[in-house]
């Protein structure tokens, strides 16, 4: 077995690790059982260019539960945990290719090494796999029935290149479910933002002025718990939907440059590119901290920053300093990377668990179903949306009503009205 990661003595750490986010993934845990019975990927090669953390790992061995032929790389440089990596390697025997910190050229090795597997389904974050086999690997297309999408930058990318009929298998786009999206994007970024903010700064946000570029799901969770920590949350839109959805969630809304001036800590999550550049850095005051939790490091246009800087130097990891000409500094988090999985763990696992009870689904449905798919993104199936939620809230030993019978009828009916 091939593999690279950063050290396979690491192993034993993570092991405990995977164990204690599996108490709070009892969905999955589910599932697992019924795939080591049935075995429906039995014969499929998965390729996983996912984050590298315990939950991804809780994924992983259900997949290899249900017979997959597993291997995995890295989504992000940043967000591999190296002691799950490790143990995946020594206790599951899965071929893992990721380390924390890697530079692109590796990164992109990295993928090309899961492709040099011959998947027959693709499993991605962020689309990175699944671009490059169209653009570089495109002999790997040979062997792909289709794949899935976690995230909502990668599904943005998938069906720009479904609309240009570029796209080569179908996806389903996990990261559309309700069960992910309402869950994972809201509470999972909005609490494991701020955790690596906090951990990355030791700032008080109590108090602070922190702004939130963009109110989709991820931006309305992580206005939420800023909100809740204390701080006086301003947001910033292109869409005026959601400029007054914040409004009238009792937030501040305004361009990024009003922002700029007021705000102490900055955060981007609306999968574009140069959402805070440089007519925003130089209206920025002394000390303001700005930070990314979009998938891509694009959101911040570093460039720009980095060609205003008289001197720059990191004053604690994932903290560095921008000295600008105007006697400011202004501090960078993470490289622009994702701050929750850069300097904390990312999503707790309560919250991934239905996230990656939708991907392990989503697989299954694809072995069952490829040949009846067309090339396009699809919706995870709503009965797979719903079934995750029943288990969810039954495992929660939570209880809900069920629609009688004269209800059911009413619902269906015209008939009946005041």
């Amino acid at each position: 077995m091939d593999y690279d990661i950063k050290d396979k003595g690491l192993a034993d750490q993570g092991r405990l690790r995977i164990e204690w986010a599996g108490q709070q993934m009892p969905v999955l845990k589910t599932i697992r059982k019924r795939f080591e019975k049935e075995e429906p990927l039995k014969g499929m090669k998965l390729a996983a260019c996912l984050h590298v953390t315990t939950e991804t790992a809780l994924l992983i061995q259900t997949l290899k539960a249900g017979g997959a032929d597993v291997s995995v790389c890295a989504s992000n440089p940043l967000s591999t945990q190296d002691e799950v990596a490790a143990s995946l390697v020594i206790n599951d025997k899965v071929p893992v290719f990721a380390v924390k910190g890697e530079d692109d050229k590796r990164y992109y090795q990295h993928i090309n090494a899961s492709i040099d597997k011959k998947p027959n389904i693709t499993m991605d974050d962020g689309a990175d796999l699944v671009s490059t086999i169209h653009d570089k690997r495109q002999e790997a297309l040979a062997s792909v029935i289709g794949g899935t999408e976690e995230t909502t930058t990668g599904v943005i990318r998938l069906k720009s290149m479904a609309r240009d009929n570029v796209l080569k298998f179908p996806i389903i786009a996990v990261n559309d479910a309700k069960t992910k999206h309402f869950f994972d994007n809201r509470y999972g970024t909005g609490q494991s933002t701020l955790d690596g903010i906090i951990r990355a700064t030791n700032r008080l946000l109590a108090g602070s002025t922190f702004v939130v570029a963009g109110y989709g799901w991820c931006g309305r969770g992580l206005a939420m718990r800023a909100q809740g920590a204390g701080a006086k949350v301003v947001v910033t839109e292109i869409d005026p939907l959601k400029g007054i959805e914040a409004t009238m969630d009792g937030f501040d809304v305004m361009p990024m440059q009003d922002a700029a001036a007021i705000g102490d800590i900055f955060c981007t999550v609306t999968g574009n590119k140069n959402v805070i550049r440089k007519e925003h850095f130089e209206a920025m005051k002394d000390g303001a901290i700005v930070s990314n939790s979009g998938h891509f490091n694009v959101e911040i246009a570093i460039g720009d920053l980095q060609k205003m800087a008289k001197s720059r130097r990191e004053m604690r990891p994932f903290v560095e300093e921008y000295a600008l000409p105007n006697g400011r500094r202004v501090y960078l988090l993470a490289e622009g990377r994702l701050i929750n999985l850069a300097a904390a763990e990312g999503h707790p696992s309560c919250v991934m668990d239905m996230s990656f009870a939708n991907q392990a689904l989503s697989a299954e449905y694809i072995v069952k179903y490829h040949k009846d798919l067309k090339k396009t993104v699809y919706a995870v199936p709503q009965e797979i949306d719903e079934k995750i939620a029943a288990m969810k809230l039954e495992l929660m030993n939570i209880k809900i009503d069920k629609l009688t019978e004269e209800q059911r009828r009413y619902l269906a009916s015209w008939q009946e009205g005041t």
